[in-house]
């Protein structure tokens, strides 16, 4: 029996502890789509998954709460595959190995998944509950959020029915969140004929490691290093004083998190290996001495590897190298009526080089519509000086905040009697599938909250396990002061 099955609330963790048993990273969710369904005819809710892939579930008011208003609970079953460079975990057929570390809940050298699987959990707990009073409940866990918000996206209109949506996929406890960033996802891609290696060159990996990595959105603002960018500085300066060729480069693999290894093989003359290797080394102590405080123990490895036959071509290495170095990553800037919530960032995500192909993932995220078109031209324009072939997808509006949202004012007041003190109510810098469903659904009156998570997206996120319980507290009293229709 799993440890965390003893934690409270029972009925949420143990429905946790059921869920990480069932592999579900973004792109692979029959499984985890077949045991919602399970899961909803075994306690006797009504359930189906519809044309998106989404899974809803359908629950009566409990007798005497008829006439309030009907309440969607939102989810995203989907999670992060991340692990450490050792694990041999397979997340398309493993579950997850959890435990408890004091206050936290971890998981052993993989993401823990409680983005959103606490959510998910949640939702569970209140389909198979006897004891609560709700009106009629709706459950929305949608399809592939992680990757692109796809089950949101896809949501029919008219499908639901619910006047009042609680979105479970916020990370601190004790904020109700009412607004979020939208986003835009930026993809440079360029084909390149090989060319041939110096036969009387070596070869060597350089491997920057060791980083925190974390979510773009809710993490961009602590100044993070990214690995991307630290190995380019290598790199550039590589080519420029060693003679060296670049051969590959694989740097993160999710668009939403910050890159936390990157890894590029480069040839170059034997008698320059050396300079190469010192290089290396001044240069991670130059990054632990600027991340001093936000990074620790960061990581510059250089490994001898087989010669390549074929490196990128030297004019198209050039244009590439410098393209990285230039292009933005971080914070753009703040919110100006609200300076310590970041507006605008984004995320150099995802750097793949390699066989004749290289291509290059951004994430753009800003609450301003226009701030989010102007950092993603200024990133379109950098890689198209670089004559790569340049794609926009995936965009999704910010959530505009509703400050007269009745049920923030019907959780605010629950939330000080409760536990004696004042939730903040914000905005997010993250994307939330708020406002695409709220696109399709414009009546709706929202708010997002959970329990407290950190670094999620990435091998150290942990869920704080007391902060269930007074999630679960406001969400089960929440539900029983929903205002009538």
């Amino acid at each position: 029996m799993s440890e965390i099955k003893n934690l409270k609330p029972e009925c949420m963790w143990r429905n946790f502890d059921a869920l990480t048993l069932v592999p579900r990273p973004s792109g692979h969710l029959e499984k985890v789509q077949q045991f919602l369904l399970d899961f909803a005819k075994q306690v006797g809710v009504e359930a189906f998954k519809d044309e998106a892939d989404n899974i809803v579930m359908k629950k009566p008011a409990t007798p005497g709460m008829e006439n309030r208003k009907t309440v969607i609970l939102q989810a995203h079953m989907d999670m992060v595959p991340q692990k450490e460079k050792t694990s041999e975990h397979n997340f398309e057929t493993d579950s997850i190995k959890t435990y408890i570390d004091g206050d936290w809940v971890r998981a052993k050298g993989t993401t823990l998944g409680a983005d959103d699987g606490l959510g998910v959990a949640a939702i569970m707990a209140i389909m198979e509950a006897k004891d609560l009073k709700h009106g009629p409940i709706e459950a929305l866990i949608t399809a592939d959020e992680e990757t692109g918000m796809f089950g949101a996206n896809g949501l029919p209109e008219g499908q639901l029915k619910g006047e009042i949506l609680l979105n479970l996929d916020t990370e601190q406890e004790g904020e109700m969140i009412i607004g979020s960033a939208g986003g835009i996802d930026i993809t440079a891609t360029l084909d390149y004929k090989e060319a041939e290696t110096d036969k009387d060159d070596v070869a060597v990996k350089i491997t920057v490691k060791g980083l925190k990595g974390g979510h773009s959105g809710l993490e961009i603002s602590e100044g993070r290093a990214n690995a991307n960018k630290m190995l380019v500085r290598i790199v550039r300066e590589a080519i420029s004083d060693d003679e060296a060729r670049l051969a590959s480069w694989h740097g993160g693999n999710m668009r939403n998190a910050i890159p936390f290894e990157a890894e590029a093989i480069l040839t170059l003359p034997k008698e320059n290996k050396e300079d190469l290797i010192s290089l290396a080394q001044d240069y991670k102590e130059t990054f632990n001495d600027e991340y001093k405080g936000i990074e620790n123990d960061i990581d510059v490895i250089v490994e001898d590897v087989q010669l390549p036959s074929t490196v990128v071509p030297e004019e198209i290495q050039d244009n590439l190298v410098d393209a990285i170095y230039a292009v933005h990553n971080g914070v753009w800037r703040y919110i100006p009526s609200i300076p310590h919530i970041v507006e605008t960032s984004s995320n150099l995500a995802i750097i793949d080089i390699l066989s004749g192909s290289a291509s290059i993932e951004v994430l753009a995220r800003s609450s301003s519509e226009t701030m989010k078109d102007e950092i993603a031209t200024s990133i379109v324009s950098c890689f198209s000086m670089a004559g790569m072939k340049v794609e926009l997808g995936g965009a999704y509006g910010g959530w505009e905040p509703n400050t007269d949202s009745e049920i923030i004012k019907v959780m605010r007041g629950i939330y000080t009697r409760l536990f004696n003190q004042e939730p903040t109510v914000q905005v997010v810098h993250a994307g939330l599938e708020c406002s695409i469903i709220l696109s399709k659904y414009p009546h709706l009156d929202i708010c997002s909250f959970g329990p407290t998570l950190l670094s999620p997206h990435t091998p150290n996120e942990r869920a704080f396990w007391p902060s269930a319980e007074k999630f679960w507290l406001l969400l089960t009293k929440t539900l029983e002061e929903i205002p009538k229709k």
